[in-house]
């Protein structure tokens, strides 16, 4: 994307998942993939991995990727949100990869990366507690214990004579339940050299459970992942960097995710639009009702405001200059998919009020974003201290 003009390459990726989700993501098709065990449709994840090479798409061609930028992603992860296609995408590739890469020893990458990129291999981040915001620096500085702390509870890492073992557990992973490949954030190192590092878990391996929890958002499964001395290999090395490495990952997947609720309000707006031309009151369409036209076009608005922030959230993470936007523009997406749900329940009337109705797929999707990566508030406070906005002593607090 330059000067804000798209290449005609990302117009193409832009149809191609228009037309493909159009085809293989109605509504009723999203809900019936939720209802599997997998919490996804592997037919549409087989042609996105094998056939589109959208895992790939922002990995390095010389590990199988396509080598794209994060406009390309942002486009891509926009026209899913659209359609809230359920699949293992943002997981595999806006969490595990992007670690995999930057933490990752060569001989991991050149094992996993290219596997990843061509759809082989799923993979996830598996975080202890309700901490996945925290462990991306998206709420919070990531520099403390989430991960354990060294007390009860979280995930512990431990070496013995054959290697790494974890024991604990981490609940609210998304995609834990299917994942072929874990990410485990551990901590390690007891008081005198407290630390958290990751580690890699395969699927299946001994002293593994893992159990798929009720989610709001079913579109988006999650699961509680137990872990009794199980066996675990490092990711890269312990004196890595994985603060970093996770808020700077954060920060992308922020990116993503906003772009994501762009497209869900998006559409969500669309259909309210269509419904309010064709329901008639008093002998005339709602839609012609100024009060109906100011409501919408407040969500209009909300909309364009939060795609000019996820876009320019990726063209600044494209610049590699340090500057995040990642998490402001989360949050204007996170509010304007909400506002945009919320109207369309409403002005969907009696039959919106129905819990089957299609309008509450946007709506949970907006509660259950924020719930995992939120709340707004928390993502401005955020934002607004790493700028500095109002001194360095300002701190993040709920």
């Amino acid at each position: 994307m330059d000067d804000a003009r798209f290449t005609e390459e990302q117009r193409e990726i832009r149809r191609t998942l228009r037309a493909l989700t159009a085809e293989r993501c109605t509504p009723d098709d999203v809900k019936a993939a939720a209802r599997t065990p997998s919490g996804h449709d592997a037919a549409l994840w087989h042609t996105l991995g094998r056939e589109l090479g959208l895992p790939g798409l922002t990995l390095p061609e010389a590990r199988g990727g396509v080598g794209a930028g994060p406009a390309e992603a942002a486009l891509a992860a926009e026209e899913l949100g659209r359609a809230l296609a359920p699949t293992p995408l943002f997981a595999t590739s806006a969490l595990a990869a992007p670690l995999l890469q930057a933490l990752g020893t060569e001989e991991q990458q050149a094992a996993l990366v290219p596997r990843i990129a061509d759809g082989s291999l799923t993979a996830t981040l598996a975080v202890p507690g309700a901490g996945l915001a925290t462990a991306l620096g998206l709420t919070a500085d990531n520099t403390g214990d989430w991960a354990g702390g060294g007390r009860a509870g979280g995930v512990q890492a431990t070496r013995t004579a054959a290697g790494w073992q974890l024991y604990g557990q981490a609940g609210q992973v998304l995609d834990g339940h299917s994942a072929e490949l874990l990410l485990v954030a551990a901590h390690t190192g007891g008081f005198a050299r407290s630390r958290t590092l990751l580690f890699l878990v395969r699927a299946g391996a001994p002293g593994l459970a893992r159990t798929r929890q009720t989610s709001l958002d079913s579109t988006r499964p999650q699961a509680r992942v137990e872990l009794r001395d199980v066996a675990a290999a490092l990711l890269g090395e312990e004196d890595a960097d994985v603060a970093g490495a996770l808020a700077a990952t954060g920060d992308t997947a922020a990116t993503l995710l906003a772009a994501e609720a762009v497209g869900a309000a998006g559409r969500a707006l669309e259909r309210t639009v269509e419904h309010v031309r064709q329901r008639e009151q008093f002998g005339r369409p709602i839609g012609s009702f100024q009060a109906v036209k100011h409501r919408l076009a407040d969500v209009y608005a909300g909309v364009q405001a939060a795609r000019s922030a996820a876009y320019y959230a990726a063209w600044a993470a494209s610049r590699h200059d340090g500057e995040r936007a990642g998490g402001l523009a989360l949050a204007q997406g996170l509010e304007a998919l909400r506002t945009a749900a919320a109207e369309a329940v409403q002005l969907h009337g009696g039959t919106g009020f129905t819990w089957e109705h299609d309008a509450h797929l946007y709506l949970k999707r907006a509660t259950g974003d924020e719930l995992l990566f939120g709340p707004v508030h928390l993502l401005r406070a955020r934002a607004a201290q790493a700028a500095e906005l109002f001194g360095r002593a300002g701190a993040v607090s709920a």
